[in-house]
């Protein structure tokens, strides 16, 4: 019960959920951008692993805040709420994706041998393309709940309300999703 006061004695004192409240989403939507932009660009891109399309989520996710302001019940944070949308228009993203690799068969060129790239650059992306295999490997709730807390920098409980579940499940989910990624990271370093 002391939770829930807190949670909305913060509620209380956001400025852009006041001014949901009031009415001024363009305001709302601006100081949106402003203080969780940043955030929404990072779990987009770690959900989807594609810069362009990260950047052109995380502008859709804004959009839809917006159109979805007058229905705000303002239970929880703002960054929350909007981290939801955001996941939310990823994982369609990704299931439309998957459709159309799955209809098309298209096969992937890579594009070159990674000739004449510095080998820190190469490196990296060899690293990336390894973590990112292991997201994969994932179950989507897993996935979900692990980059919502690394990659949005959500509490638990936000996580939670971003999902639908509550705090204890998030912990479990992420934990489960951490315990994964090490087991399979062990064995693509070796």
């Amino acid at each position: 019960m002391a939770a829930e006061a807190e949670a909305s004695a913060v509620q209380l004192a956001d400025p852009i959920a006041d001014r949901i409240r009031t009415g001024a989403y363009r305001d709302a939507v601006a100081m949106c951008a402003r203080e969780h932009g940043a955030a929404l660009g990072r779990l987009c891109m770690a959900m989807l692993g594609d810069q362009g399309e990260a950047e052109e989520t995380a502008q859709e996710a804004l959009i839809a805040a917006h159109d979805a302001m007058a229905s705000y019940r303002g239970e929880g944070s703002v960054r929350a709420w909007l981290c939801g949308i955001a996941r939310r228009l990823c994982a369609r993203r990704i299931e439309t994706r998957v459709r159309r690799e799955r209809k098309l068969r298209l096969v992937h060129d890579a594009g070159g041998d990674g000739a004449g790239l510095p080998d820190d650059v190469v490196e990296r992306r060899r690293r990336a393309f390894i973590v990112r295999a292991a997201l994969d490997e994932l179950k989507p709730s897993e996935r979900d709940a692990v980059l919502l807390r690394y990659e949005a920098g959500l509490s638990y409980r936000e996580i939670g309300e971003a999902c639908g579940i509550d705090e204890a499940a998030a912990r479990k989910r992420a934990s489960r999703a951490l315990s994964r990624l090490r087991e399979v990271l062990k064995h693509e370093v070796q």
